[in-house]
């Protein structure tokens, strides 16, 4: 059931596989066809190395910044969906993937449920998570982190690079 409320919710987008450019554009348009739901900001694309096996394609990374009526719970089932109409396929972790969709954070949402974590666990150590998320919400508290301005100069620069604007 939606709630009644619009609230900001940020999800990370990740490709390395079939013009992963264009998959991350497709999440985009995907992310915005969401019910309740509207996508309000966007990152530039990032070119990123892979975090787990060296041997597979550069990732393509980027951020949404969403206005939703979606809990947590239903947005999540929502970014699953998604991922499955564009093919993905969930077999290898960190392996490589058509798209990934990661609720990041979602303000006044504190989780940890089976399958469902928030702010995630990986969002304060992740260059290829925090970059694009400074591009739209520097400023952002990660409540346990930080800011996402000051986490992002923490963990540093290192292999990523920006694709496109």
């Amino acid at each position: 059931m939606a709630h009644p409320l619009w609230r900001p919710a940020y999800v990370a987008i990740g490709s390395n596989l079939n013009d992963p450019p264009q998959r991350v554009r497709d999440a985009f348009v995907n992310l915005s066809e969401l019910p309740a739901t509207r996508v309000f900001l966007r990152s530039r694309l990032y070119v990123t190395r892979p975090m787990g096996p060296q041997d597979q394609p550069d990732f393509v990374n980027a951020a949404a910044g969403l206005l939703t009526r979606l809990t947590a719970q239903e947005l999540l089932g929502g970014l699953l969906k998604i991922e499955r109409s564009m093919g993905r396929n969930r077999q290898e972790r960190w392996g490589p993937r058509i798209i990934d969709l990661d609720l990041v954070w979602m303000p006044g949402e504190i989780i940890d449920e089976p399958g469902l974590t928030l702010p995630h666990p990986g969002v304060s150590s992740r260059n290829f998570v925090l970059y694009p998320l400074a591009d739209i919400a520097p400023a952002l508290a990660i409540p346990g982190h930080g800011r996402v301005s000051d986490l992002m100069l923490r963990v540093g620069g290192d292999g990523i690079s920006v694709l496109e604007t």
